[in-house]
């Protein structure tokens, strides 16, 4: 099985290389790779969700934007999520639902403080296969 993501270290950053079969996927992975810097995702159920729908200039502002947006769930909310349905997506649209659980100090222990995604060294790749880049702030 191909890979869904890696971990690629930065100074004062993380940053991650999401793949799929098509840039859904992508964005759907890179969401994932996020939250498995925050958390275990094995150790995350899948007990409510959140719909999301964004619309920005372009597809690496989307993405961007598509971040922080769970980024800002996280931080408001408690929630960890591990499954993303991306339902729409294009050149400056998306609408998506994550699922996961508000977070529980008995089962989920956090590893990484994410602050933000950012456009530092943002790629969005949509050749054969698609591959997204994007750095967090922590």
């Amino acid at each position: 099985m191909e890979k869904d993501f890696e971990i690629v270290d930065h100074t004062a950053d993380v940053g991650i290389i999401a793949y799929g079969a098509d840039i859904s996927q992508a964005f759907a992975n890179t969401a994932r790779a996020l939250f498995s810097l925050i958390t275990e995702l094995d150790d995350v159920a899948e007990i409510l969700h959140r719909d999301i729908e964004l619309i920005a200039p372009d597809q690496e502002s989307l993405l961007v934007e598509w971040l922080n947006e769970l980024i800002c769930l996280f931080d408001t909310e408690n929630i960890v999520f591990k499954r993303f349905d991306i339902t729409k997506l294009n050149n400056s649209q998306l609408k998506a639902r994550s699922y996961g659980e508000k977070i529980d100090s008995s089962k989920h222990r956090l590893k990484t403080g994410v602050k933000a995604a950012t456009y530092h060294m943002l790629k969005v790749d949509k050749g054969d296969g698609c591959k997204v880049q994007v750095l967090f702030d922590i």
